[in-house]
């Protein structure tokens, strides 16, 4: 990196990340120039900053874009990758053969599976991770505090979601008692964990969202009380639906209804809310989401695994949804890898659409602005001026993108897997391939210890 000379009397010191070979924004082939924690400046190609800069980045090995947006994921279950008990099974036979496994997580296994997975997150370009927690067995109560530190100490920006699970199989749901909680203490430390970790401000680090599992392991009562306490605190809703056909049957048998009519039953039909999956929606109900402003996360390798079947992105996206991307849980997936899934949202819905309908273009915005939007953030997932200094840089010099032309596209369709540098408000936080301030011998060794003490088949 060079340094220019000192600025007297300047505000604060400004960064230049100079001519890059490519990035994912308009007039900005100059590159960019941030101040603090935000984007100040758009330099034009053959251009130079309008005022003087501190310090400069040769970018020119690297392609820019927005820090990737990552808005449905599940941190824990990077300790049940892979695992013999659920290889080839579709989701409900495949939650019921994890949920004993789940059972004997703790506050210390689940300390290393955040820890891992948020590293993984920020290596492959993401800044913001949403991560839907919902298990909570006893002795794991203050798990949203356990998150929400180990995103601090790493300078990831975090969604972190208060899930829940409260219909237990005895009740006619999914899981088994030893995974569910009692309404109240959920309700209860939904409201603790809003109070203490929830940041309404824009730049926010962490934010809380409100996020019960699923309509085959909650009450109706959850739901409705839920969006009561997130409407209170200005907060976002987030839960799965219609990920399978098998929910589809649930909820006919269970409420007499589709997934759809029971979400807009206990009052989440809003553009608060942002949904997982999101597959088996007709036409009719397509339109109700765009209505609404309902967002929708992608997760395509989750869907490809499990064989849920597609996203209707298209069709979501001209109804007014709001369509972002995310990796999903580590157990179907399995990884914690958002340009993976950039590439692999790209494959699916070419295949779906065809090749001309979806471009690499398409999946970048869904794992940029579109999440964004279903976080209901609009100070993230674009470079812009104003907005957060949030940034994946990437370079090229693998040979698997020896020979490739357009260096977006490059990204995209030859597989880029691992970011060089990554930017988090204004700081780097990847640099050379590196994640700053963590020992990934030590995390890996430490990780697969607990995982296989803990989670492997006797």
């Amino acid at each position: 990196m060079q340094q220019d000379e000192a600025v007297a009397g300047a505000a604060g010191p400004r960064l230049w990340l100079r001519d890059p070979l490519a990035i994912l924004a308009e007039e900005a082939g100059g590159g960019l120039v941030v101040e603090g924690t935000r984007i100040v400046e758009r330099v034009p190609g053959g251009g130079a900053p309008a005022s003087p800069v501190h310090e400069i980045f040769d970018a020119s090995r690297h392609v820019i874009l927005p820090g990737l947006v990552n808005t449905h994921h599940h941190v824990f279950q990077t300790l049940t990758r892979a695992h013999p008990a659920a290889i080839d099974k579709p989701l409900f036979p495949w939650l019921k053969a994890l949920y004993p496994y789940w059972a004997r997580l703790t506050p210390e296994a689940f300390r290393l599976a955040t820890r891992l997975a948020y590293t993984e997150l920020l290596l492959s370009g993401c800044t913001t991770a949403a991560d839907h927690h919902y298990l909570f067995p006893r002795g794991l109560e203050e798990a949203v505090d356990i998150q929400v530190a180990e995103a601090r100490a790493l300078g990831i920006r975090a969604c972190v979601t208060r899930g829940s699970m409260s219909l237990s199989e005895t009740e006619g749901g999914l899981p088994p008692d030893s995974v569910t909680q009692d309404h109240d203490a959920i309700l209860a430390d939904c409201e603790r964990v809003l109070n203490l970790f929830h940041d309404r401000r824009p730049g926010a680090m962490v934010q809380v969202a409100l996020s019960p599992c699923s309509p085959f392991v909650v009450t109706k009562r959850l739901m409705r009380e839920s969006a009561a306490l997130a409407e209170a605190h200005d907060c976002r809703l987030h839960t799965h639906l219609a990920e399978t056909r098998d929910e589809t049957d649930y909820c006919l048998a269970a409420f007499g209804q589709r997934p759809l009519d029971y979400l807009e039953e206990v009052g989440w039909l809003s553009p608060r809310t942002w949904l997982a999956h999101g597959i088996h929606f007709d036409d009719a109900e397509v339109a109700r989401l765009g209505r609404a402003g309902v967002g929708v996360c992608h997760c395509p390798t989750s869907n490809m695994t499990l064989a849920s079947g597609f996203c209707r992105t298209c069709e979501l996206e001209a109804a007014g949804s709001p369509v972002g991307l995310g990796v999903d849980g580590s157990a179907s997936n399995d990884a914690s890898n958002l340009i993976e899934e950039v590439r692999h949202a790209l494959m699916l819905n070419r295949l779906t659409y065809g090749a001309e309908a979806v471009t690499h273009r398409d999946a970048l915005r869904w794992a940029t602005e579109g999440s964004a939007r279903c976080l209901g953030r609009d100070d993230i997932g674009r470079i812009a001026e104003g907005l957060e200094a949030d940034l994946a840089l990437f370079t090229l010099d693998d040979l698997r993108f020896s020979g490739s032309h357009d260096p977006l596209a490059a990204l995209v369709l030859c597989g880029a897997s691992r970011a060089d540098r990554v930017m988090v408000a204004g700081a780097w936080r990847v640099v050379d391939g590196q994640p700053l301030g963590i020992d990934l011998r030590a995390l890996r060794e430490a990780h697969g210890r607990i995982a296989r003490d803990l989670f492997g088949m006797a």
